[in-house]
Parts: structure tokens; C-alpha cells; sequence
């Protein structure tokens, strides 16, 4: 079952005996167990008739004794267990989950991970519990996602100011709708949301971006690229060298399979790159008649060796900021950096 369909059936109060939600995203779990908290029974019945375990300090067996009570005064007994992927006697709960009792709710929450499939727990759920994998999204999933999450707000976002929140954020999904929930409350129903509003009520800079400087390197724009650096480097902890690698090396890799499909149809195109759109696939070919086949290739292979050293591989003691100068300077000037290393 689908996210959406679970909480249509909750809010409908059809309840099943067990739930399991598991996977990569905290998300929607979150989602779900707040909601099953909060409104399956009133504030009077959770007194007696709601119990709270976390996985890293209980047992199977208080678990199974509590969900085999009778409720009092209410018609059900919800037994959560949070934080489920903690603890260690977790398939030592199969018997009751072979055998549930009616009256009982039990949630069992096991975030960051999928659930292994292939245990006799898994089995045993698949056909007793209402069970829901929350998956992570791919970066190119999250600036849709963006979209969707402040249209139900009654906001519209330009794409280049989702690709920019999704750039600056990532894929956690919490991170970005705590986000977007303070963006909500400062705007009208109906702003038309632009890269302006996100950098004044997120806070996340217009112009110094991770997502201005690949356009900058891709457009060989030398000036505007190292103010960025600059800014990078006055900022450290917004802009680790670790994210700006992988931010680069997604971007270059993008430019690197473009060379390859140089002839193929543009929707072939978007598909292969993992693009939402045609919006940005302007900018990679622009980007690609700066760097040909080789050219790319070496900047890859820059970006993973600065990638090790920013994890303190082959280097004991110089810093990101320093780092990120060396490397943004031989992505930009390789003949220079290839006369240096063969002088040396």
C-alpha cells in the first residue's frame, strides 16, 4: 500500500491488527506514526489504552505481553514500536504477529533500511500486517516531489527554484519539508515562488549556490566561478567539499554521457541523464562544447581524487577550503595545471 492509501484508511478508521513501515526514507514513517499517535484514539483513551516502546530498550516479550491486553473503556489498544531496526530480539516478535488479537493496533517502525525480505519476520508480516516500504527518491525525483509538496500548499515554484532548494538540501525529505513548511508561512496561497522568495525565506543564496557553480564552470566563467569558491570557503559548513564533489561529479557525468548520445532523440536524451524535463539540457550541451570527451574525463578524474582527499586520503593537513581552491582551479586551467606537474 501506497503512503496516501494507509492514511485515506486510517483517517476512514479502518484499522488493520498490524502495521510495518520500513525503508530508507524517515519521511512518511514519521507521517504515519504521528498520525496513528495522534488520532486513533482520544485523549482520554491514550491514558490507559496507548503504549510507546523504542527499539534499543525493549523486549519482545513486554512487547507481545502489553499487545495481548484487552483495552480498557475504548475499543482498541494501540502498541507502537519505534526505532524497531534497534532492536536485537525484533524476530522474537513473530508469534504474535502469526497470531495478532483483534482489539490490539500494534505499529512497528524500523527506519533507515529496508526490512530483509527473506526472514521468516518478513514472511510472517507480509501476510498478517499492512506493510509500507518508504523509499528514498533519486536526486532528479526531489524538485517534483518540491513541486507537488507546495502545491497541495497552495504555492507555485518555478523549476529553477525547486532545482535550487533540491541542490541545497539533497533528498532527505524531512530536512526539505521543514523547509518548505516555513516558506509556506511567509508566503500568500497563489505566490508564484522564485529563486528570490527561496533565498529570502530559506535562506539558501541565489547566487552562491552549488547549482550556480557548476553553471559557472560549465559556462568557463572563471570570475564568477571563484567568487563562489570564495564565498565556499567564508561559509564551510553550508558548503562541504564532500557535497560539492558529488554535486560536480553528478553534474560532469551528466556532460560525459552527452557526448555519447550527441545524436540521439532529445526525449531518449532526458531519459538516459535522469532529467525531469528539457529545461537544464540546454545548459549541459553548452556546458559540453566547453569540455570535450578527454577534457571531461580528466575533470571526473579530478573531482574523485579531491573527493578521497577531502576524507583525509593522501592528505594530513590541508583543508577544504584549500582543497576546493586547488581543484576548482585545475578544472578550469588545465593546460596551466599540466605544465606545473610536468615541472615538477
Amino acid at each position: 500500500m501506497t503512503y496516501k492509501d494507509i492514511l485515506k484508511d486510517l483517517k476512514a478508521k479502518k484499522y488493520a491488527p498490524i502495521y510495518f513501515f520500513h525503508g530508507d526514507e524517515a519521511h512518511y514513517i514519521d507521517l504515519l506514526c504521528k498520525y496513528m499517535e495522534e488520532n486513533i484514539l482520544s485523549e482520554a483513551e491514550r491514558s490507559f489504552n496507548q503504549m510507546v516502546f523504542y527499539g534499543k530498550d525493549s523486549e519482545a516479550k513486554t512487547i507481545i505481553d502489553t499487545a495481548c491486553r484487552y483495552p480498557m473503556m475504548a475499543p482498541h489498544q494501540v502498541v507502537i514500536l519505534k526505532e524497531a531496526q534497534d532492536m536485537r530480539g525484533l524476530a522474537d516478535l513473530i508469534s504474535y504477529i502469526e497470531k495478532p488479537v483483534a482489539t490490539t493496533i500494534f505499529l512497528i517502525c524500523y527506519k533507515y533500511k529496508r526490512f530483509d525480505a527473506r526472514t521468516k519476520l518478513a514472511k510472517a508480516l507480509k501476510s498478517k500486517a499492512v506493510v509500507f516500504e518508504s523509499k528514498r527518491l533519486y536526486d532528479n525525483q526531489v524538485p517534483d516531489w518540491i513541486i507537488g509538496y507546495l502545491r497541495d500548499k497552495k504555492l507555485n515554484i518555478t523549476e529553477g527554484a525547486a532545482e535550487l532548494v533540491a541542490e541545497y538540501l539533497g533528498t532527505d525529505l524531512s530536512r526539505i519539508s521543514n523547509e518548505l513548511d516555513k516558506l509556506a508561512l511567509n508566503l500568500q496561497a497563489g505566490t508564484q515562488v522564485t529563486e528570490k522568495e527561496v533565498q529570502e525565506n530559506i535562506g539558501i543564496s541565489k547566487e552562491y549556490n552549488v547549482f550556480e557553480l557548476q553553471k559557472a564552470l560549465g559556462q568557463m566563467d572563471v570570475l564568477k566561478a571563484n567568487r563562489i569558491v570564495n564565498n565556499f570557503i567564508a561559509n564551510p559548513k553550508k558548503h562541504p567539499l564532500v557535497m560539492v564533489t558529488g554535486a560536480l561529479y553528478n553534474y560532469f557525468s551528466k556532460i560525459y554521457m552527452l557526448h555519447y548520445l550527441r545524436n540521439s532523440p532529445e526525449s531518449d536524451v532526458v531519459k538516459a541523464l535522469k532529467l525531469r524535463s528539457t529545461y537544464f539540457l540546454r545548459e549541459y550541451r553548452a556546458a559540453m562544447r566547453q569540455y570535450n570527451l578527454s577534457r571531461v574525463q580528466q575533470v571526473i578524474h579530478i573531482l574523485k581524487t579531491y573527493d578521497l582527499r577531502a576524507k583525509g586520503v593522501d592528505n594530513d593537513s590541508v583543508d577544504g577550503g584549500e582543497l576546493l581552491k586547488e581543484m576548482v582551479f585545475k578544472i578550469l586551467h588545465p593546460s596551466l595545471t599540466a605544465q606545473a606537474e610536468a615541472g615538477r
